[in-house]
């Protein structure tokens, strides 16, 4: 903790540790990147007032969620091609929200297996769905999910059409990768990734391996384009309705009128979320279409968040601003890259020990006195 104590300083060993095209592919938003500016930018204007001379504070962070206890309102958010960032990334993810008990989402997209990630996340799972359109893989997927022992569905909105992702194309992101010379240097240069490489194999799309050839990455990602999203609609929300039976929640809602839309689909949570700045950079930041939805559905449904939280500080803005819970993705993934399989856990201790010395600090005991210190 002496040595990295924020998020940034795990973001900056992290940009050393790994190679480019890994980097560029964790790092990047899309276009001039002004939507991942205006995250950063927008959360820091929330301003809490402290209050003082409170005697003896004990915070407490422990929270229900959905029938479930956690330790804290901090949870990992999903990502995708997570072991091309950090080689063996969804052990170590499901394994700190083990240990932490704290959520972890899987991402369709991910490289973790469902079936060996939900186990080891022990109750701590939830599974994001990338809609697919075949309603037989939707199916399957579902039933896998809940065998696997995961919670909590999260079907993500904002990614109606792949976004451009410009700084991706220029660093030669590809799935598959192309095994040239500037990647064989990038890895050749970044001994600690490429031992963690050959310690986990390449990154696959493992959930998904079933329903195409798994021998060919080719054809994988063509599988992943062709049949992954696009697809979604309310009337899709309502089937997923029927097919599971735990909490839903819909991910990448700005607009109030949409999360009231996913109410009335049947959704139990929304999550005000831009995907990280990474679809549209003409979109809003996420903290500022924060109170709006919590106004319209925050009495009947949980409001969850992220979108560039990056310290404790940020955890308490968005809960300050009417959140039940917020998720982190890149912070995390920042921990792996700086420090390897621990350094999740070390991010999440970064964000909790902040989250618990800004309660100190504006004299909070619980998570909702939160609420009584903006401004």
């Amino acid at each position: 903790m002496d040595r990295f104590p924020l998020i940034e300083d795990l973001e900056a060993r992290a940009r050393r540790r790994l190679p480019k095209f890994s980097w560029e592919y964790l790092a990047s938003g899309t276009g001039d990147e002004s939507s991942m500016r205006r995250n950063r930018t927008a959360l820091a204007e929330v301003v809490l007032r402290p209050e003082m001379c409170k005697g003896i504070l004990e915070p407490v962070t422990s929270t229900r969620l959905f029938g479930v206890e956690y330790s804290a309102p901090i949870g990992i958010a999903p990502v995708g091609l997570t072991s091309l960032i950090w080689p063996g990334a969804d052990e170590a993810l499901a394994r700190t929200a083990a240990q932490h008990r704290i959520p972890y989402t899987l991402s369709t997209v991910a490289t973790g297996l469902i079936e060996e990630a939900g186990p080891a996340a022990d109750g701590m799972g939830w599974f994001q769905l990338y809609p697919p359109r075949d309603p037989d893989i939707r199916a399957d997927l579902i039933e896998r999910a809940s065998k696997a022992g995961f919670t909590t569905l999260v079907v993500t909105a904002d990614v109606p059409f792949a976004s451009r992702r410009e700084r991706q194309r220029k660093a030669h992101v590809r799935v598959p990768p192309v095994i040239g010379p500037p990647v064989v240097w990038q890895a050749a240069t970044h001994p600690a990734w490429t031992m963690a490489i050959r310690q986990h194999g390449m990154p696959r799309f493992r959930t998904l391996e079933k329903y195409v050839d798994a021998n060919s990455m080719q054809q994988m990602a063509g599988f992943v384009g062709a049949n992954l999203g696009g697809s979604l609609s309310w009337e899709y929300v309502r089937e997923l309705r029927e097919l599971w039976t735990g909490p839903i929640v819909v991910k990448g809602l700005l607009d109030p009128d949409d999360a009231r839309r996913a109410v009335d689909a049947g959704a139990d949570g929304v999550q005000v979320s831009n995907h990280g700045g990474r679809q549209l950079e003409a979109a809003p930041s996420a903290i500022e279409c924060l109170p709006p939805i919590v106004e319209a559905v925050g009495a009947e449904t949980a409001v969850l968040f992220d979108s560039g939280v990056r310290s404790g500080a940020d955890v308490a803005r968005a809960l300050a601003l009417g959140a039940d819970f917020v998720f982190c993705g890149r912070a995390y993934m920042f921990g792996l890259g700086a420090l390897g399989a621990e350094g999740a856990a070390h991010a999440h201790r970064i964000l909790s020990d902040g989250l618990i010395n800004v309660m100190h600090q504006t004299g909070c005991t619980t998570l909702d006195d939160l609420k009584e210190r903006v401004g």
